[in-house]
């Protein structure tokens, strides 16, 4: 494990310690719990956009193969091609 060093203001130091002693731990337990709560969330966030984009990106492909007699792509789309054809 790696140590690290935090700079915090005397009272949320002794809040720290408060809920620290509610939980029956400590500070330092705390904020690894926090950190890696907050790395676990970011994984999972990350995970589900790459999901997510990969599933775009199969229906513009399944799209664009449907489609491809017509001219140009089903997506992903920029600014100037939405707007394309307002601007007629």
């Amino acid at each position: 494990m790696k140590n690290i060093t935090v700079k915090i203001d005397e009272e949320t130091y002794r809040q720290a310690r408060l809920e620290a002693a509610k939980r029956e731990t400590s500070v330092s337990a705390l904020v690894r719990e926090y950190l890696q709560k907050l790395t676990n969330e970011e994984a999972v966030l990350e995970r589900k956009y790459k999901e997510r984009r990969e599933a775009l990106e199969k229906l513009w492909a399944m799209a664009d193969a449907r489609d491809k007699d017509k001219s140009g792509k089903a997506g992903p789309f920029n600014r100037d091609e939405i707007y394309e054809e307002r601007l007629r």
